[in-house]
């Protein structure tokens, strides 16, 4: 909230005391029963638009001494006119503040003193009960009015809060998202650049050509993992491209890159898949290798796609190997969990096991109709 009278608020006092005054001394001359204007009654009339200019920063007390004022006014006898505009205005504003209960009551207690003056105070007879009604037709059109602008204003600020909370939790999964996108291209090129460079230190001396092959098939892996981290990272530059770090497109390079013999089935109706969903079985699959490699290098794998009326269903199934993995000992890590965390955040399952000598990695991830 504003705690100094802004440009606003000039204008708005500045207007408030020009409309009391001039209209007060036009309408002064056709009012014979009442005072005319003086310096005294001036004075009243000013001082309502003078407590606007305070309105913001003190709206309880500035609607007080406004509704005082103008009773004091119209007690005094003076021209009627629109002594009453500062009062409206400072019930909106008191409204609109935040003070509902004051607003309201003291409305009703500027309705209970319109009422016994013109009953019993007045110097002519009252008008009637109809006059009465107008002012209180007035008084709750003035509140009824403030009200639904406060609410208005207070959806709004709902509305504004709810999205940047949104904002905030997309925000919090993306970093997520690349916490975990980091995490996979990480642990499957270390691990296979682990992998080559103990195959090329065994075969460097007995066998060159193989050793040269390991070291072709680490340089290349080496590239590989920067090109992602760096598309992976560019996306916490304002402004950079969203787009998947990872897909099917890559999966020929992914197993080559591996050294494993890859046996690939795929059935049913094969169509494109949701960025999402796709990007998620590239990293099963990539994940799933890796493990292969670190637990059972050489191991023959078979890699099953069939693509369901409402559901893909992945399998990853390696025979296992009499080979002792390098890395073997080198921790349970995150891969597994993680499979499933991206399995389950589209919906879907994953189970991974020992299947006879090897394992075997499944996992069923929901299509949408659209795709279906």
């Amino acid at each position: 909230m504003r705690t100094r009278c802004g440009r606003a608020d000039l204008v708005t006092s500045g207007v408030a005391a020009l409309l009391q005054l001039g209209i007060t001394q036009s309408a002064s001359n056709g009012q014979g029963d009442r005072l005319p204007p003086d310096a005294f009654s001036i004075s009243l009339l000013l001082i309502g638009p003078a407590l606007l200019l305070v309105r913001r920063r003190w709206p309880v007390p500035a609607l007080l001494g406004t509704v005082l004022v103008t009773c004091v006014y119209i007690v005094a006898g003076y021209a009627y006119g629109p002594p009453f505009l500062s009062a409206i205005i400072m019930l909106y504003t008191a409204i609109n503040a935040g003070h509902r209960l004051v607003a309201w009551l003291t409305s009703a207690g500027f309705f209970a003193f319109i009422v016994i003056y013109m009953t019993w105070m007045a110097p002519v007879a009252s008008p009637g009960a109809f006059h009465n009604l107008a002012v209180g037709a007035m008084i709750l059109v003035v509140l009824t009015i403030s009200e639904v602008v406060r609410a208005q204003r207070e959806r709004a600020a709902e509305r504004r809060r709810v999205a940047e909370e949104e904002e905030r939790r997309q925000a919090s999964e993306e970093r997520l998202t690349m916490a975990q996108e980091l995490h996979d291209v990480l642990a499957h090129n270390i691990s296979l650049i682990h992998v080559q460079a103990s195959t090329a230190l065994h075969l460097i001396d007995d066998h060159p050509e193989q050793a040269r092959t390991a070291l072709a098939t680490i340089k290349q892996a080496s590239k590989d993992v920067l090109g992602e981290m760096r598309s992976v990272l560019n996306v916490l530059r304002e402004g950079a491209p969203r787009s998947p770090t990872a897909g099917l497109d890559r999966l020929d390079d992914l197993v080559e890159r591996t050294g494993l013999p890859v046996t690939r089935r795929t059935t049913g109706r094969v169509r494109p898949l949701p960025p999402g969903v796709e990007r998620a079985v590239y990293r099963i699959i990539q994940e799933s290798l890796t493990n292969v490699a670190r637990h059972a290098p050489g191991a023959a794998v078979t890699l099953a796609t069939h693509y369901g009326e409402a559901e893909l269903r992945l399998t990853v199934t390696d025979e296992g190997s009499p080979e002792r993995g390098s890395l073997a000992d080198a921790g349970g890590g995150n891969g597994i969990p993680g499979m499933r965390e991206r399995a389950t955040a589209l919906g879907g399952t994953l189970t991974a096991g020992p299947r006879g000598r090897g394992f075997q990695v499944e996992a069923r991830l929901p299509l949408p109709e659209e795709n279906a």
